[in-house]
């Protein structure tokens, strides 16, 4: 990959938030959810003293958090291989900046709001439309702190209200997308 350790690293968190939000099963091969240096080989130890590197530590809590979210969360996983389950919010995003995709339970409403950013700039105050109103919060950010990254985009709960100007979507959420990040949005109920 491109970049310096942490881009590298970013680049990698990013590319398993966008993995775990698409539909279809999820697959992670010995050494992946760590970020091994080497590709694994059968007569060979996988590299686990890379787990005192920050930055390797980082990925494998990532990992653990994004398969915990996904066990739990039926929006996540309930409909996988049924069309109805996922949906893009915003495909035709002209900037190359974000995919917005959703994920559906059975009881059809819209729980999850997943955005990427796939460039290393954070975008501030990035208009994310959201299929309803109310109150939306953060549940994972690859860029987190305890993840190995710089706290961009860090927010706990915000509110999505009907809005006026033309939009992809009537109830946009402002957002600080973090560069090479990934952020899981979560419905909830509350004023």
């Amino acid at each position: 990959m491109p970049g310096d350790e942490w881009q590298r690293f970013a680049n990698l968190r990013l590319l398993y938030g966008y993995m775990y939000a698409q539909s279809g099963k999820k697959m992670l091969f010995m050494g992946d959810e760590f970020g091994a240096d080497h590709e694994w080989a059968h007569d060979g130890s996988l590299d686990w003293h890379l787990l005192q590197e920050p930055l390797h530590e980082g990925l494998r809590h990532w990992v653990e958090n994004i398969n915990h979210l996904y066990r739990n969360e039926p929006a996540l996983h309930e409909l996988e291989c049924d069309p109805a389950g996922f949906e893009w919010i915003d495909c035709n995003d002209a900037l190359p900046v974000s995919s917005r995709c959703s994920g559906k339970a059975r009881n059809r409403r819209i729980r999850f709001a997943i955005a990427c950013n796939f460039t290393p700039v954070p975008r501030m105050d990035y208009r994310v439309g959201v299929p309803h109103g109310g109150f939306w919060r953060e549940v994972l950010n690859s860029d987190a702190h305890e993840y190995g990254g710089r706290r961009h985009g860090e927010f706990r709960r915000t509110r999505s209200r009907r809005d006026s100007i033309p939009w992809e979507s009537p109830f946009p959420l402002k957002l600080v997308l973090p560069p090479l990040g990934a952020l899981f949005l979560k419905a909830t109920e509350g004023a």
